[in-house]
């Protein structure tokens, strides 16, 4: 295809694969957390098909997402006089979904660093029904997506053949996670800091979505444009911040 005749593609592919493994190691211990509450038999039938929803879920998020964005004509003017913002449909989809990589990062990490999150989960009743399993695998599949699919859309915004990056990025995580979830899993307990590293580029994309939803929808404050933040910019930042703490690992394991 044409679209992977450009370097920035493969970049924003590879970026995005990544993140989408990283981001979905949450979604992964849930989904194993429930699929335990089954008879042994049953707990990797009730995982696979956990990650395969999952994938349909992000897929058809993707979908809708993408025809929101589309909407680029403006529904509300503001002029408050030192603000002014003509907002569209696709601007305010990045603006909320920014807000609320904010919230989910930050809430995140706040709850990995009191260590709460898995504890209260495992805490909850025991649930001995496939169908009840499943269903409640569904719950936290759509919860885990909107964070994953937010990131895509932040990552792969403006660039051709966006849609097809992130679907291609979603199926080959979500395939790897299939393959791996265990040592995946195991990995990322014993090196928490990738996941906070992965929760600290969720921070970064929530700035870059608002800047974005701000630019597109030509606001102005006290008369000066709000820009856009380059995505190189992005791009090298995660890659330099992956460098170090591969590194960092690697440290760690010659001490060990």
């Amino acid at each position: 295809m044409e679209i992977f005749a450009h370097a920035d593609t493969w970049i924003a592919l590879l970026t995005l694969t990544f993140l989408e493994i990283i981001l979905g190691i949450d979604n992964v211990i849930f989904i194993s957390i429930s699929a335990n509450k089954l008879p042994e038999d049953k707990v990797k039938k009730a995982t696979l098909l956990g990650l395969a929803l999952a994938m349909v879920t992000r897929i058809l998020l993707l979908f809708s997402v993408s025809y929101l964005i589309a909407l680029k004509e403006p529904f509300i003017s503001i002029n408050w006089g030192w603000f002014k913002s003509d907002i569209t449909g696709q601007s305010l989809i990045l603006f909320l979904g920014g807000l609320f990589l904010l919230y989910k990062s930050t809430k995140e990490i706040r709850q990995k660093v009191e260590n709460t999150n898995e504890k209260q989960v495992l805490k909850s009743p025991k649930v001995i029904s496939f169908k009840s399993v499943i269903i409640q695998i569904i719950l936290i599949d759509i919860v885990f997506s909107f964070d994953s699919i937010l990131t895509a859309v932040g990552m792969t915004n403006g660039i051709h053949g966006a849609l097809t990056i992130m679907v291609i990025a979603v199926i080959v995580s979500i395939i790897i996670m299939m393959i791996f979830s265990q040592p995946i899993n195991k990995f990322v307990h014993r090196n928490p800091t990738i996941q906070m590293l992965a929760l600290s580029f969720l921070i970064l994309i929530g700035f870059m979505l608002i800047t974005e939803g701000a630019h597109l929808s030509h606001t102005k404050i006290f008369n000066k444009t709000v820009g856009v933040i380059p995505k190189g910019y992005l791009y090298f930042a995660i890659a330099f911040s992956l460098g170090v703490e591969m590194l960092n690992l690697k440290a760690r394991k010659k001490v060990k």
